[in-house]
């Protein structure tokens, strides 16, 4: 694994560092590749329960290094190529590889989280921001939309209009305005120690469990308009003919009824 990101195992929780802090852990195509091999190396890994991602410096991430990236159409070729149309390429597998781990993924977030650094921080579970720290989707500023994979938790966690606004002015935000629209768990004035804290507490449970809820919430999909509402009326159906419904509707009238197991 190439030294542009740290893996460190203890007690059942990885470290994972971005390692690039003189040039802020901005993303070059050696970072592509050493986050996406990382991710292959603790999937491969039973005794990891849970991972914290974190920045080495003063920044998480600053975003795409320009200068690395832009200069070579045979590099940028390469973050794009895909096998299938609906497959992650490598440039979102970066933020898509933590949705895929079964583990709890936490990042801890200090200085800037912009563009590529946001996308990253997106494919996790848990983001704990510093009161300071500043956060972004700057592909706009570019001429550009954000294409890593983020766009999944966006979609997810954020209020459409809210997205929109994040995405189509490509300006930093605070952690406290990220806060209030739902882009990060938690603020902390020691984001990495509040960090370990979750990652200690999620240990206490069993891991088919994480992984399960992580399933459910993450590979659950939104589909067409029509799929959505196809959902919700057969669901509805399933949940009106079962037994338990019936205990809800007595249990709301008052009545001591437990529910079928």
């Amino acid at each position: 694994m190439s030294d542009r990101v740290l893996l460190e195992v203890k007690n059942g929780i990885a470290k994972v560092s971005l390692n690039r802090p003189d040039k802020c852990n901005a993303l070059d195509y050696a970072l592509f590749k050493a986050i996406v091999q990382v991710q292959k190396k603790i999937r491969a890994r039973r005794d990891i329960r849970v991972v914290i991602l974190t920045g080495e410096g003063k920044d998480f991430c600053s975003g795409i290094d320009v200068k690395a990236l832009m200069g070579s159409a045979g590099t940028a070729a390469k973050l794009l190529f895909k096998w299938t149309p609906w497959s992650p390429n490598l440039a979102q597998r970066v933020s898509t590889g933590w949705r895929d781990l079964k583990v709890p993924v936490i990042a801890s977030i200090e200085g800037r989280c912009w563009g590529g650094g946001m996308q990253v921080a997106l494919g996790v579970d848990f983001r704990i921001a510093h009161p300071e720290s500043s956060l972004a989707v700057m592909e706009g500023r570019w001429g550009l939309i954000p294409d890593m994979g983020g766009t999944l938790a966006l979609r997810e966690q954020l209020p459409q209009d809210k997205a929109l606004m994040l995405s189509m002015l490509a300006e930093p935000i605070t952690a406290k305005e990220a806060l209030e629209m739902n882009l990060v768990t938690e603020v902390s004035d020691a984001p990495y120690e509040r960090a370990e804290a979750l990652a200690t507490a999620l240990i206490e449970r069993s891991p088919n469990a994480l992984a399960e809820v992580k399933k459910l919430y993450k590979n659950r999909g939104f589909g067409t308009n029509g799929g959505v509402l196809f959902g919700e009326t057969w669901g509805q159906i399933k949940a009106m003919a079962s037994k338990n419904q019936r205990v809800a509707v007595a249990r709301q009238r008052g009545k001591d009824k437990a529910y079928h197991l």
